[in-house]
């Protein structure tokens, strides 16, 4: 029953309740961190080009953090991602652009950097991808990405996951595992590099951090609802989304407490220049 074509789909309520709770769960740090990351380089910007942007978290902490004379192209394959971004806008203009990054409609050499937030782990040829954000940076540009590492370091979503296993023991709701999670293997991104015509070596940092929220309900919402983990259990049984996002939470609860929570999240920050 579970399809990656699902996996890809972010629309109806998936957008606005993605803003709402997953943004500030667990992607707001790594944004922060990796716009920090392009900003300290010595490398000169004057065009930056941001795929998979989603609802715009890694787009508004570039803007905050570049000069102004730096432009910022945000691009999403989802227009109803791109939409619930441009809603809540950046502190300065901002180009919002649909394109898939697998053909990007860009023309060579245009960007001094490209930047990706957890995004590759959903494209369907990952080599043609990276060939692409290659094409469209400048000779000594930078890709920078980061990719979530395997579930069992991430706790709320490996929570989530095994919750559901017990909701839907014959065919578990697996997208948690299956794609965000499941692209973590560093000689596979390196390899996927090379495939995609990058000579030189990317620098990979695994960087921990803490996922915090004021009940365990609000975990189990955004993973439950506010990702295509909700494709799947609505595809199972349409009727038990509230249920199985009681089931997380109850299983949150019992692991992490009823009060506030905090659990580990853990990710890799690649670099490689062009």
């Amino acid at each position: 029953m579970s399809s990656p074509d699902t996996d890809k789909v972010f629309a109806g309520s998936i957008p606005t309740l993605y803003e709402t709770y997953l943004v500030p769960l667990i992607f707001k740090p790594y944004a922060v961190d990796l716009a920090n990351r392009l900003a300290s380089r010595t490398l000169s910007l004057s065009r930056v080009l941001e795929i998979a942007a989603g609802t715009g978290v890694v787009t508004r902490a570039l803007a905050s953090v570049l000069p102004e004379r730096v432009s910022i192209v945000a691009t999403d394959l989802n227009q109803a991602m791109l939409d619930q971004a441009s809603v809540v806008g950046a502190r300065r203009p901002v180009e919002w652009r649909q394109a898939d990054a697998m053909q990007l409609p860009f023309a060579d050499g245009t960007f001094d950097a490209v930047v990706c937030q957890f995004g590759v782990m959903f494209f369907p040829e990952k080599s043609k991808a990276f060939s692409e954000a290659r094409r469209v940076l400048r000779p000594g540009g930078v890709f920078i990405f980061n990719v979530w590492d395997q579930i069992k370091e991430n706790e709320f979503a490996d929570s989530v996951t095994t919750a559901l296993e017990s909701l839907f023991p014959k065919d578990p709701p697996r997208f948690m595992a299956r794609t965000p999670h499941g692209y973590y293997d560093r000689p596979i991104i390196e390899r996927d590099l090379a495939s995609g015509g990058f000579t030189k070596s990317a620098r990979i940092a695994t960087v921990a951090a803490l996922s915090r929220a004021a009940s365990p309900r609000i975990p189990a919402i955004a993973y439950c609802q506010g990702t295509p983990l909700r494709n799947e259990i609505e595809a199972r049984d349409v009727s038990r989304l509230g249920e199985a996002t009681d089931v997380a939470a109850e299983v949150i609860a019992q692991r992490f407490g009823r009060g506030a929570v905090d659990g580990k999240i853990q990710a890799h920050i690649v670099t490689i220049e062009n």
